[in-house]
């Protein structure tokens, strides 16, 4: 009998922790998850805590493992390696000494950083667009680099930490990392002192704005220019590496962590997405990357340059073409939390097939501005073509058509700037948009993406695709797996696919009445003043 050989994800998400483990064919056999808290300070402010993080992490390791070992399958013996993937860009900073935060993570879509980047724009040549030529990205609260300032400027732990030597800047990967590797002291499996690894992936490194997207090291004169030491930054290295085992304390210890790969990153490798492929994840945000191959591709339509992967220390760099969208699945929460139109995020698509169309109205999610390709955060959220006609299903509806239609702004900046020539076409002629994420669970939004888009829309029999790609990873820095047998489609599987059934005049009259929504949020952020 073939010895029992398995792989483990940790996925970070930004609502929710899971850990899965896959058998050697890339099945998943168990998995744990667990929603944690969002904490909303004031308007526009997003944070989590780093500690409860870690703490969903344990539990969730100890959850999926007790239920892998109860179907039978052999954990001890049989896990060779853990993949981590992460929510990116959320800004965690630590000491080094106690180990604990020194402020709660400041998340991805938290805005508080806008007068920071104001101010910037204004002191620097280049503007909003200073740092694009290094690390592909425009000035925005989006990025860490801008979170860290402003922990520094505004928090004195922080700042005293930074000052004395005794301040770690990590994104989530970092953080889970250093922990799960000793922290600031502990035992390996065989009893000898351990301490954490404080080391990052080049695609959760290339969020940060620090990194020469190039050299995939941090960015000298970007740090002097903004007042970053260089001290408190961790290590970067590639996405498929032995990084360390996990330490005496934690469920699997002695098992190597070997795969590191920003959320978004991991879905393009558990897509097998490779030069001139896309696809579109659908979570809490919508997030569309474009393999662009070996290559580098600067944007001139508002998307962002960044990794694709890199499947090795020594493996060549896969670049990406992006496109973030900041709400997503988010507005359905909205629905489900604040407003309580609905009491699942799964009724949704019921509540919205009470209505044959959205009546009219449409939806601008801009909750905390605009990501691409527009890039304002002066933008709010706002809902128009309101009537006494409207009910709660055309609302519900539009909601759903706001995520389609933000993901077909992204892909039709990408037409323009990979070219005809940077998409990879099926047998029929036609470009196809891979989709994975929590929300592609509904048929209805993927039929209202295939109608908006003019495209077939692609969706895998496993639509987690974020934790399948760190266990590639993973599997594939420990032996488990070449990389021909990962590319070769180590579990093809059964793929649904949504084809138009809209007619183009229609298409391009939705399309216009969308634009005419989006310039409407334009220049709202100080109503709430």
């Amino acid at each position: 009998m073939a010895e029992e050989v398995y792989v483990a994800s940790i996925d970070q998400g930004t609502t929710s922790t899971r850990f899965i483990v896959y058998d050697r064919h890339a099945k998943p056999v168990a998995s744990h998850q667990l929603e944690f808290k969002q904490h909303y300070p004031e308007a526009g402010w997003v944070e989590h805590d780093p500690m409860e993080i870690m703490e969903s992490v344990k539990i969730c390791m100890e959850k999926a493992l007790d239920k892998a070992t109860a179907d039978g399958h052999n954990m001890d013996a049989g896990l060779k390696a853990i993949g981590i993937t992460n929510q990116r860009e959320t800004t965690v900073m630590w000491s080094k000494s106690t180990g604990l935060p020194l402020y709660n993570a400041i998340v991805w879509m938290d805005a508080r950083t806008s007068p920071i980047c104001r101010r910037l724009e204004s002191e620097l040549s280049g503007g909003r667009t200073h740092f694009v030529e290094t690390c592909g990205l425009p000035i925005s609260t989006y990025f860490s680099a801008l979170k860290v300032l402003w922990m520094i400027e505004n928090v004195d732990a922080v700042k005293n930490a930074v000052q004395a030597g005794d301040a770690l800047f990590g994104t989530i990967d970092t953080w889970l990392i250093w922990n799960l590797t000793g922290g600031i002291g502990g035992t390996d499996h065989e009893g000898k002192q351990v301490f954490g690894q404080h080391v990052t992936d080049c695609s959760n490194a290339s969020r940060t704005m620090l990194m020469n997207l190039k050299a995939l090291d941090w960015d000298k004169p970007t740090l002097e220019t903004l007042g970053i030491p260089a001290e408190i930054l961790p290590k970067i290295i590639s996405n498929s590496e032995r990084i360390g085992v996990v330490a005496s304390g934690f469920p699997l210890a002695g098992v190597p962590i070997a795969g590191c790969l920003g959320d978004q990153h991991a879905a393009m490798l558990g897509q097998l997405c490779q030069k001139g492929e896309a696809k579109s994840t659908y979570g809490t945000g919508a997030f569309i990357l474009l393999n662009t191959g070996e290559e580098a591709t600067q944007s001139s339509h508002g998307l962002l340059s960044t990794i694709a992967y890199k499947l090795g220390p020594s493996a060549p760099t896969n670049y990406a073409l992006e496109g973030s969208i900041a709400i997503a699945g988010a507005a359905v929460q909205w629905l489900r939390d604040s407003l309580g139109i609905i009491s699942s995020a799964a009724e949704i698509e019921k509540l919205a097939e009470t209505v044959q169309d959205s009546g009219g109205i449409y939806f601008v999610p801009a909750f905390n501005g605009l990501f691409a390709p527009w890039w304002r955060d002066d933008a709010r959220g706002i809902c128009i073509g309101i009537t006494r006609f409207t009910n709660k299903g055309h609302i519900a509806r539009a909601v759903l058509e706001s995520m389609c239609f933000q993901v077909n702004d992204v892909l039709s900046s990408m037409h323009k700037d990979a070219g005809e020539a940077g998409e990879v076409k099926s047998a029929e002629g036609e470009f196809l948009l891979r989709v994975d994420g929590g929300a592609t669970v509904n048929n209805l939004l993927m039929q209202i993406q295939a109608d908006l888009l003019g495209s077939p829309v692609v969706r895998p029999a496993d639509i987690e695709t974020t934790a399948l790609g760190a266990a590639y990873a993973a599997g594939l820095a420990v032996g488990i797996w070449t990389k021909e047998q990962i590319f070769a489609g180590l579990h093809k599987e059964n793929t649904t696919v949504f084809r138009p059934q809209l007619d183009e005049t229609h298409r391009k009259k939705r399309a216009d009445s969308w634009f005419k929504a989006v310039s409407r949020s334009f220049d709202l952020a100080d109503l709430s003043l």
